[in-house]
């Protein structure tokens, strides 16, 4: 609906788009500039009281003579000295400003409004995120505002080519989502294919922020719990994926960035590799890459081989349990993957005062009385510690999921069927992991699968930024 030049018809008409008189918190008031009327629609809570209040004092003590106007641009260049500001023609455009947090402003006898973008949003300081710790380096995080999160990706990258495109999804949020990218560097079919996406979602609300926007672009399969984008709450981490071609996507209200595309190595890697010395970064990548294998594949391991004892050779057969063992191992480690499982979501609902008693309950008291009563043996205890440690080291919590889901997998069918069981688990994983692509249509295991010799080498081996610099110029 187009503005009018009458006041009062746009003063009801923006009645019937606004609850005015129904919320509290949209506010409406009636001004006069010299001897003209004018009408101002707010949020409270949302406009910055200093800076509308100095505004509002200059305009209310203008004189007649000043609002002789050629247009309302005429009037916001001699009299609103404020920088973001903007015209709207259309009342719709009004109503989503102004429930976004702006402050919209229309003047009697002028059919064009003006959008005062003077809004504050209640945020928490930038700091580091619990998910991505290093030992050295940047202790900024991302937060849950999109304007303070691309300032924090531009402090860092001062590139003319680093673009930030808005758009708005969701029919009742309108939550702001902004692909960022640098022109040059960008792959400009998967930019476009993206985009496409973005502005054809068709929902009311994006519930979760950014993951809900991840299942809206990649479709997956439910079986599948790979994950096919990666997020991070680093601006660092964000800036480093941009400088390498990759797009992100920041959405509003969330503190974390959607980076894409991504294949099966992104979720190996941590900022504290290249926080550290070339050797040391290698060395951490190596313990990692060892703890990650471990925590698939160790606890079905040793199933197979202590249901096996023919399988072992002669220096492992001290593994498996001495005693009688009430319960089968099969069944132990299941007990302790679900029992692990349900003592990771107690901490999360327990508050930070009582996590030190939990995790003393957890893993003393619990562990020490299963294994007094027979219900365990200590050696699957020690092995799904050693599982776990595996899953925590993994940088990605998505991806330790993933790694989790399939151990579950590989433990069923290695108990149910035994060495058949675990030969076929190993096929299925590999499977999955192989055929399995990107966004971009790419391999997940690239560069392992199709091999590609340098960018593997890149992965295996934490090398000097110096060096990664020539490779990239002669590239």
């Amino acid at each position: 609906m187009k503005l009018s030049k009458k006041l009062e018809e746009n003063k009801n008409a923006i009645n019937n788009i606004l609850p005015i008189e129904k919320s509290f918190d949209i506010i409406a008031r009636d001004l006069i500039f010299g001897d003209r009327k004018a009408y101002l629609v707010f949020i409270d809570g949302f406009a910055k009281d200093d800076i509308m209040v100095w505004l509002l004092s200059h305009l209310q003590e203008l004189k007649k003579e000043n609002m002789n106007l050629k247009d309302v641009k005429d009037f916001i260049d001699k009299n609103i000295s404020y920088i973001e500001v903007g015209l709207f023609e259309d009342l719709n455009e009004l109503q989503t400003s102004v429930l976004s947090g702006a402050v919209g402003l229309i003047i009697d006898g002028e059919n064009k409004g003006i959008i005062i973008d003077a809004r504050t949003y209640p945020v928490r300081g930038p700091e580091e995120p619990d998910l991505e710790k290093v030992t050295r380096g940047s202790r900024d995080g991302l937060v849950e505002t999109v304007v303070f999160n691309t300032a924090l990706i531009r402090r860092r990258i001062r590139d003319e080519k680093l673009i930030f495109e808005m758009k708005s999804v969701g029919r009742r949020t309108k939550t702001d989502v902004v692909t960022s990218y640098i022109d040059d560097l960008v792959d400009k079919n998967l930019l476009n294919i993206i985009n496409k996406k973005i502005s054809e979602i068709d929902v009311d609300a994006l519930i979760m922020g950014e993951k809900s926007l991840e299942e809206l672009l990649i479709k997956k399969k439910w079986y599948n719990p790979m994950p096919q984008a990666r997020f991070s709450e680093r601006p660092d981490v964000v800036a480093a994926h941009l400088l390498e071609g990759h797009i992100a996507i920041v959405v509003d209200t969330s503190p974390s960035v959607l980076i894409v595309p991504v294949t099966m190595f992104h979720f190996t890697q941590h900022a504290e590799d290249y926080y550290q010395n070339p050797s040391v970064g290698t060395y951490l990548r190596w313990v990692r890459f060892l703890f990650m294998c471990f925590s698939l594949i160790l606890s079905p391991l040793w199933l197979l081989l202590v249901n096996n004892k023919e399988l072992l050779p002669e220096a492992l057969e001290f593994l498996g349990p001495k005693e009688e063992i009430l319960i089968p191992l099969f069944i132990q480690f299941i007990i302790l993957e679900v029992g692990l499982d349900g003592l990771r979501l107690a901490s999360i609902h327990t508050p930070n005062t009582l996590s030190t008693s939990l995790s003393i309950i957890g893993g003393l008291l619990i562990g020490e009385l299963a294994i007094e009563v027979g219900l365990l043996v200590p050696e699957t205890i020690l092995y799904m510690v050693i599982v776990s440690l595996g899953t925590f080291t993994t940088p990605s919590i998505e991806f330790s999921m993933a790694i989790r889901m399939f151990r579950l997998l590989l433990l069923l069918l290695t108990g149910v069927f035994n060495l058949y069981g675990f030969i076929g688990g190993i096929i299925l994983i590999s499977i999955m992991f192989i055929t399995t692509k990107n966004i971009n249509g790419q391999r997940y295991t690239w560069p392992l699968i199709p091999f590609d010799k340098k960018a593997l080498g890149n992965i295996l081996v934490r090398k000097p930024i110096i060096e990664i610099k020539r490779n990239n110029e002669k590239n």
